[in-house]
């Protein structure tokens, strides 16, 4: 009788406090909805030739002078979504995955997964099976992340802890990075394997509607996918023996997160080449304002993901350089010093915890 009346008071107490959250997390919500909007319209705004609000807005419309609607539409508009979409998968899929493995280190880009993405886009290219305008492109790339983010699940097992993890990672990585090498080493045509280091840095430059249709179908059905395990996140921070006492089939979930991540993923490098870091800070910086349930972290980290990359094309186009620097480059020159300084501090905390 006291256990099943401490059961539910505590089940009570989770209760009000969810409830109690709910208005903080609409607002952090419309606060993250707000800035990407804000983001999209300096992103159609700012370049080489500067636009104001009002005239963004005509040419979006249909207005405007034929040079700014063709800047606008043909050349940012583009631009501007990939930006939000693949930003917003690759941070809902480092929610994902660091719900799935209860590990806040877990990331796309630590399971090798973009640079597995690569490879299996690269590889077509470079074969001639498709170009890079091919929907065979995303396929291949969508495999490729399909195999890496398994064999990674596999090799480390069910409960791998950190080091583990990160090792396995790393190989995998290494791995997928030697065989993109070797594939443009054995290029035929110098000009494509030039054309494919370029892509393999990550860029949103030079993208059009073509681009846009190419990733979006893929990208929109891995985010439906997460989404979906929104309340299996939730219970799987439990323990998977409990999750399962409680009616979740924890190797269907594991099956289907490897799946939205390859099918996200898989779609964005294939347009936007290796952008890494997005998935791993988004929901760091959102977790201390939503809390720490990981199924009301996924909306936040997509949010968050989709500014963190809306902010970084808009930086590549301001600093100032003869050359047009990658964002792909810009976002690893910001990530992995927060990468370390995360590592620091879980070090820390583990060795509290052991002292």
């Amino acid at each position: 009788m006291k256990l099943s009346d401490a059961a539910r008071t505590a089940g009570a107490t989770r209760a009000a406090g969810a409830v109690a959250a709910r208005p903080a997390g609409t607002t952090v919500l419309v606060l993250l909805g707000s800035l990407v909007a804000l983001l999209i319209l300096l992103s159609l705004g700012l370049g080489s030739v500067r636009l104001s609000p009002d005239a963004v807005a005509a040419a979006l419309f249909g207005g405007g002078t034929e040079e700014t609607r063709i800047i606008v539409q043909e050349i940012r508009l583009p631009r501007a979504i990939l930006g939000a979409a693949v930003g917003a998968v690759l941070g809902l899929a480092g929610a994902a995955l660091q719900g799935l493995l209860r590990n806040p280190l877990a990331a796309p880009e630590l399971f090798g997964a973009p640079q597995a993405a690569a490879f299996g886009a690269v590889l077509v290219i470079a074969t001639g099976l498709a170009d890079v305008l091919s929907f065979a492109l995303p396929l291949a790339a969508i495999v490729a992340a399909f195999l890496s983010v398994f064999a990674l699940l596999v090799v480390a097992g069910r409960n791998a802890g950190l080091l583990i993890l990160i090792l396995a990672g790393m190989a995998l990585s290494a791995l997928a990075g030697a065989g993109t090498a070797l594939t443009m080493n054995l290029a035929s045509n110098p000009f494509a394997a030039l054309e494919i280091s370029f892509w393999l840095l990550g860029s949103l430059e030079d993208r059009s509607m073509r681009h846009v249709a190419l990733a979006l179908p893929f990208v929109l059905l891995g985010g439906a996918i997460l989404l979906s395990q929104r309340h299996a996140f939730r219970v799987l921070s439990l323990g998977e023996e409990t999750a399962s006492s409680l009616g979740v089939d924890v190797a269907r979930l594991r099956l289907l997160v490897i799946l939205g991540v390859a099918l996200g993923v898989g779609g964005s490098v294939a347009v936007s080449g290796t952008i890494g870091f997005i998935g791993l800070v988004g929901p760091h910086l959102v977790r201390p304002l939503v809390g720490y349930d990981p199924g009301r972290l996924l909306v936040p980290s997509a949010l968050a993901g989709a500014a963190l990359l809306l902010a970084a094309d808009i930086a590549v186009r301001l600093l100032p350089s003869t050359n047009s620097v990658r964002v792909g480059v810009l976002t690893a020159l910001i990530g992995v010093p927060f990468f370390l300084y995360l590592i620091v501090r879980e070090r820390r905390s583990l060795g509290g915890g052991v002292s």
